[in-house]
């Protein structure tokens, strides 16, 4: 990961072109308005994977003694990466289409089913969350996504199944 001089993370990416990349961290940080609640600002969009960050901030707490971030803020977040991966996946399988045609085949994606597993209490200054499609189908996604602290300590893993079509 790359800093602009405005302290906002240029977003790394493989194949893509910049438009793409652009519409797509347009779409997850600007136009999802509770992705703007959380902070998450989108940090790599790859074919194989995706990755994000969020800051802490008082608004995330879920337990005011502990200064700890909210559960559901950690299940935000990685459904919000979830679905980003499966975007970045479908964009990487259809490259000879042009970015607005590959945008638009993002219209029907859909949570399925998103389990996530706890393994440590979020605290700290900030949070990544990473995800990448397990398999990508005509018909359903499954994805693995991952929740680390600032110090890349695993906090919290999920996986989710989405439809495509």
């Amino acid at each position: 990961m790359t800093t602009t001089t405005n302290d906002r993370p240029e977003v790394a990416t493989t194949i893509f072109e910049p438009e793409f990349v652009s519409e797509l961290v347009e779409i997850f940080e600007k136009r999802i308005c509770f992705n703007q609640v959380l902070g998450l600002q989108v940090t790599r969009v790859a074919p194989e994977g995706v990755e994000s960050r969020i800051e802490m901030k008082q608004e995330l707490i879920g337990h005011f003694a502990y200064n700890r971030l909210h559960g559901g803020v950690i299940s935000a977040a990685l459904d919000a990466m979830a679905g980003l991966a499966v975007m970045a996946a479908i964009g990487g399988r259809h490259m000879d289409e042009p970015p607005a045609r590959r945008l638009q085949r993002f219209a029907r994606l859909g949570t399925i089913d998103l389990r996530v597993d706890y393994l440590r209490a979020a605290i700290g200054p900030h949070f990544t969350q990473r995800a990448q499609v397990l398999r990508l189908g005509s018909r359903v996604a499954t994805v693995r996504m991952e929740f680390l602290s600032a110090k890349d300590e695993l906090l919290s893993v999920g996986t989710a199944s989405y439809i495509v079509s």
